[in-house]
């Protein structure tokens, strides 16, 4: 037999699955289905630009630039992921 308190916290787990998995795929995602448009605007901008820096770097670019692009995009899409997990749980 569960306690309803069992029954919630267990389903606030799930309802942060579903936003950290959909920002895994694309950045700023979970936000959006979190409901935190502004949110999700901003982290899906700075994953686009650091995109575009990364092809910047191998398409004969300043070799640097896209290094660190890709150090601020990989901190961005696990940002997103946690983000959008602890947000869904919080909200949910």
């Amino acid at each position: 037999m569960t306690t309803s308190l069992e029954k919630r916290s267990s389903g606030s787990a799930a309802r942060g699955l579903v936003p950290a998995v959909a920002s895994g795929f694309v950045p700023g995602l979970g936000q959006l289905l979190n409901g935190e448009g502004t949110k999700a605007l901003g982290v899906f901008a700075v994953a686009f630009v650091c995109g575009a820096g990364i092809m910047s770097g191998l398409l004969g670019g300043i070799p640097i630039i896209g290094a660190m692009a890709g150090l601020v995009a990989t901190l961005t899409w696990i940002y997103a992921v946690a983000d959008g997990y602890f947000s869904g749980r919080k909200n949910g």
